[in-house]
């Protein structure tokens, strides 16, 4: 799922192209399709790159994840922000269950991935309106 339809075109001419079968890619805002029963709460592991503030992807991914299920937030080499993104976190349903300190091949870049297990359900409000969550982020 991607916002941008040309993220979303470029992903749909890999799959093409290597011959993947069984996935879909979807042009949609995950606050939008959050909030759609046929999603919300529906998979058991949820991955995003970082494209925003913990607390604020947070907010993107749990309402889609299951109770029992994961949530993978790969982030850079500052994992300070886990401390801000703590009441979110429990707020949405989630616990972070394990910090996984990556480095890359051949360079001195470290990166985290971060993993959250949905141990409840989330709010129905959340996620909030389109923009909402990055402008007021869950404090």
């Amino acid at each position: 799922m991607d916002a941008l339809n040309k993220r979303i075109n470029f992903l749909n001419d890999v799959i093409k192209s290597i011959n993947l079968e069984n996935i879909n890619t979807i042009h949609a805002r995950a606050e939008e399709l959050g909030k759609n029963e046929n999603y919300r709460e529906s998979y058991d592991v949820v991955v995003s790159r970082a494209v925003a503030k913990l607390n604020v992807l947070i907010e993107y991914m749990l309402p889609f994840v299951k109770v029992g299920g994961m949530c993978i937030c790969m982030k850079g080499s500052n994992v300070e922000e886990i401390e801000e993104a703590n009441n979110a976190i429990e707020i949405l349903g989630g616990k972070i269950e394990k910090i996984e300190k990556l480095q890359l091949p051949d360079s001195d870049i470290v990166r985290n991935n971060i993993l959250i297990r949905k141990v409840k359900n989330t709010p129905n409000k959340y996620p909030r309106k389109a923009g909402t969550p990055q402008k007021e982020p869950i404090i």
